[in-house]
Formats: C-alpha cells, structure tokens, sequence
C-alpha cells in the first residue's frame, strides 16, 4: 500500500478527516463503527458488493474501508447528476440494496454495547429493514453515467423502505423549489417525471403503497431542519454553517409550503398508468 494520503471532499462533520490511501479509505470511527462493519460484511456475505469492504481499524482507531472508484457529485453538482438514467440506477441499487439487507439481525449483545443504532434520519419508530437513510448525490458513487455503490453508512438503522427512497428522491429529484434546488445548480427539470420515474425503478407497486410514498415524502419535508438543528444545539459548528449556506429556517418554511401544493400533482403523477 503506498503512503500517499488524500484527503477525500465531501461530508460535513467529518468534512477533511475522511482521506484515502492506497485502495483504502479512512475515517474517524464512532461508537457504532463495529455494528456498521457487521452489517457490511453482512451485505457482503449476501452478494451486494455495492458498498466499502469493512476491513477492520487502523493503529490512530480510524475506520479502514475499501475503496470504490469512481466519480461523486459535490455541491454545487455538475449538470450530470440530473441524468434519468442516473436517477433511475440510484433507485435500482437502493432495491437491491434493501432486498440484500433483509434478514439482518445483529446480536443484541452488539447493538447493546455500540450504543444501539444511529436513529437520526431512519423514519420515527423503526422498520422492517436496515436501511441507509443518508442516499444523498454525494454518498452514491457513479461511473459511467450509473449508480454502482452506496457509500457512509454512519445513519444506518432499521427503517421503513420507502423512508429511504423517500430520502433518495428528496436529493435526487430533487424534491426542492426551483430557486432552492438552483442555488446548488441544478435547474430546468420535472419534479413530478423524476419522482415517477424513481418509484417506478425501484418498483414501487401501483395504488395505496405509492400513495404511502407521498405521505412519507411529505411528512420528511415537514420534519425539515430538525436533524440539523439538533446538531446545532449541541454547538456543532459544521452543522451550524450548513444551515445558514441552506438558507435556514426560511428555506425549511418555503419547501413545507412548496410540497404541500404540489402534493395532489405528485400522487396523480405516480398513479397514472
């Protein structure tokens, strides 16, 4: 392995502290890290290969992760992320992703002595799946215009399925005003279509359950700025930069507004046959 260290963009509380070394990544470990590492080698053992080799801890108790090669898209994103065969592999992965996840019980012994499950995103009360709750554009990586690994698993927690393509669909669509989703670049492009063509690629059935999807959607947006602000509370200053470059609570209260009209388009819009 070569000694060569690169810092790797990307992330907020560890923004600068993830690096890359040789075919490694390294990142600050936390006291979830060894339940995270078990649920990876578990997606492993499963045939999904769509996410870091868990390969142990470095002597500076840092995570060591395999490396996926490939291109992540970083604020402000390059015109490619808004692809719809991009949008549409992300949500084919996340399938897979989730069909290979069920099944998954960790010992109690393990979750007991990592603290239990980081809940912060996962979809209030749990779910049936471990799910990654995080699939935000730069935690996907892509090449060759496809979606082909998930990466920071640090929100991984039992969740509601369609909670996690709820969040994929919040970033990816992306399910913001077209001033808002602009400020980041992205512009000129169907927040309906894209949300249809994302339940349809990761194969949510037709009637009540892309019904449910809405409401998830929906109740996530009006849940807005709650994580962040938790953070904030506790004087995290990355936490407390992102807000204000989001726009703060102004922007939380236009999205609310914005989903709410748009609501009934939404459901006519992944209904229609």
């Amino acid at each position: 392995m070569g000694d060569d260290v690169e810092v790797l963009a990307g992330g907020v509380a560890n923004a600068g502290a993830v690096v890359r070394i040789g075919n490694e990544v390294r990142r600050p470990a936390s006291p979830r890290s060894e339940l995270v590492f078990s649920f990876l080698a578990y997606l492993r053992a499963a045939g999904f290969t769509a996410a870091p080799e868990p390969l142990g801890f470095d002597a500076q108790g840092r995570e060591r992760l395999g490396f996926i090669p490939g291109d992540v898209g970083l604020p402000p994103f390059p015109g490619w992320v808004l692809d719809p065969q991009l949008l549409a592999s992300a949500a084919r992965l996340l399938r897979r992703f989730h069909e290979a996840a069920a099944g998954f019980m960790p010992p109690e012994a393990l979750v007991h002595r990592c603290g239990g499950w980081n809940t912060e995103l996962a979809w209030p009360g749990g779910g049936p799946v471990v799910g990654h709750n995080d699939v935000c554009v730069e935690n996907v990586v892509v090449r060759s215009g496809q979606a082909v690994a998930l990466l920071d698993f640090e929100f991984a927690a039992p969740t509601h399925p369609l909670h996690d393509l709820a969040v994929l669909a919040r970033h990816w669509v992306p399910l913001d005003t077209a001033a808002d989703a602009a400020r980041l670049g992205r512009s000129g492009f169907d927040v309906p279509s894209r949300l249809r063509l994302a339940a349809d690629a990761y194969g949510v059935p037709f009637g009540d359950e892309r019904e449910e999807l809405v409401s998830i959607i929906v109740a996530g947006v009006h849940r807005g700025g709650r994580f962040i602000k938790a953070r904030m509370a506790r004087g995290e200053q990355p936490f407390i930069d992102l807000w204000e470059k989001l726009g703060g609570q102004a922007h939380v209260d236009r999205r609310i507004a914005w989903i709410d009209g748009l609501r009934t388009e939404l459901e006519r819009a992944l209904n229609r046959r």
